[in-house]
């Protein structure tokens, strides 16, 4: 690996491209790296995560606006849509726009988190839809995934967006440019300018996910998918980016991040190293929150210690800045203590989710959200009792280089009417890589044939796995097989009058 280091320059410098970092990213995408193994059975595992979720919610709201916009864009030779028949094509962009929203729903796909948050299995749906509209085979869309995630996640761990109140998805864009490039082969001139092009028209604040959360949450990565294809498309015809757009004087890092004094350092795999970054990412056990996948295991463990819930006098949740600001109390958001919020803004409270699954000793992906389980008087109760609190040691923990020392769990301390205390802590959730029960091939396959029961046939679940796991043997033409076609009966509209 090398060290990027990244700072604003006056215009007056013409600063030389290769000294930029989109160019650097630009060639690692267009270079000839091998493929490490491990890496490549991780993408493996990734698809089968992204169809799991996308089909389980298949009939939610978003999911539903999201896919009868992309219907109205077919096209002969185009891209499936998930729970859609394969014989039936649509434009590439449309396609990933309805299965990134499909991905994203119900928060319940892959995460990486260091100086900045992401999800990168945000990345495979317009790879993916760009793949099979172009006839590439299963080789080529794996090195487009595995660019797209080691972009992904350099970017994460060198430059911080949620300081500056920038949604993540500003990471998203370079990346899927970047994927997009390495997948069609594209020469390193025209990856730089499209991962410039994606960034400008991808910043966008974190509003999407402040207060009252709206499903614009789900929508925001297939939004950054969709443009940064066509930022792809552009860019192929010999259009050009603002450029320098991380350097430039009036740049992203100029004015909208830490301004023309700011140094970064982004980590960047050598020329032609294998790409491996997809192994530092985790997927979740739980449909919540990345930072609240090791508390949920928590509160689940702790119910057993629990003889009445009424006697707890109060909970502490002791644990990093990210966790107590984006989804503890340190975030001053009156609606992560209401039990009629939206579903995003309850997978945004960690108080929420501790009082559910330290009431319930378990976690589901449905009726843990339902508005009749938020609305339980003993719940509502136990809620307004818990505080988070930053703790260094936490903080410390969550930002430590090192991947298997760094951390995103908490200390709990329960305290009881009686005096008495419980007191807990966890270091990472269970299905975490250095967790009790790190998730391999089988709990994805597992997973997924939890997530589609009664939306799929037997026989279908049967040959998408089989076809997924023989991802490196697919040829051209063959990626239509990685759709999953869902019961006629599990399709449902609401079409209105709209514009398309």
């Amino acid at each position: 690996m090398r060290n990027i280091q990244v700072k604003v320059f006056p215009s007056a410098s013409k600063l030389k491209k290769k000294q930029q970092l989109a160019w650097k990213i630009a060639e690692i995408a267009s270079d000839r790296a091998h493929l490490n193994e491990d890496a490549v059975d991780m993408v493996i595992n990734r698809i089968i995560d992204n169809a799991s979720v996308a089909i389980a919610s298949f009939s939610r709201k978003p999911v539903i606006s999201a896919r009868e916009m992309a219907l109205a864009h077919p096209k002969k030779n185009g891209a499936t849509i998930f729970g859609i028949n394969s014989k039936k094509k649509f434009d590439c962009e449309w396609a990933a726009w309805a299965n990134g929203t499909a991905v994203r729903e119900l928060d319940f796909h892959d995460t990486f988190l260091a100086a900045d948050y992401s999800h990168p299995g945000d990345n495979i749906p317009p790879i993916l839809a760009v793949a099979q509209q172009k006839k590439m085979s299963g080789k080529d869309l794996i090195k487009g995934i595995l660019t797209g995630y080691e972009v992904q996640v350099n970017l994460v761990k060198g430059i911080c967006l949620h300081e500056h109140k920038i949604d993540h998805i500003a990471h998203l864009g370079p990346s899927v440019a970047a994927g997009l490039g390495s997948l069609l082969k594209l020469n390193t001139d025209k990856i730089y300018q499209s991962i410039q092009q994606s960034l400008h028209i991808t910043v966008s604040t974190r509003q999407s996910r402040k207060g009252e959360i709206s499903s614009w949450k789900a929508f925001a990565p297939a939004h950054a998918g969709k443009l940064a294809i066509e930022a792809v498309d552009r860019c192929m015809r010999g259009e050009g980016a603002p450029s320098p757009i991380y350097e430039g004087e009036d740049s992203v890092i100029a004015y909208v991040l830490s301004g023309p004094k700011a140094r970064y350092t982004v980590p960047l795999p050598n020329i032609n190293e294998e790409k491996k970054a997809i192994l530092e990412t985790y997927t979740k056990e739980h449909s919540a929150e990345y930072q609240s996948q090791a508390l949920i295991d928590l509160a689940i463990n702790m119910n057993d210690r629990i003889e009445n819930i009424s006697k707890i006098k109060s909970v502490e949740i002791h644990t990093s800045h990210h966790t107590h600001y984006v989804i503890g109390t340190g975030a001053k958001d009156p609606q992560k203590m209401d039990p009629n919020a939206s579903r995003e803004t309850l997978d945004h409270s960690i108080m929420y989710i501790f009082a559910v699954a330290l009431e319930d000793g378990k976690w589901h992906h449905v009726n843990s959200y339902t508005t009749k389980r938020a609305n339980k008087k003993s719940t509502v109760e136990l809620w307004k009792k818990i505080k988070t609190f930053e703790d260094k040691k936490w903080t410390k923990n969550y930002h430590d280089p090192d991947p298997n020392k760094k951390c995103f769990g908490g200390r709990v301390i329960i305290k009881m009417k009686d005096g008495k205390k419980i007191v807990d802590e966890i270091s990472v959730a269970d299905a975490h890589p250095a967790g009790k029960r790190p998730f391999e091939r089988s709990n994805y396959i597992e997973k997924f044939q939890t997530l589609t029961d009664g939306l799929i046939s037997t026989k279908e679940a049967k040959r998408f796995l089989n076809a997924v796991q023989n991802l490196r043997k697919l040829k051209s033409g063959e990626l239509t097989k990685l759709n999953v076609e869902v019961k006629a009966k599990s399709l449902r509209t609401r079409s209105k009058k709209t514009i398309f």
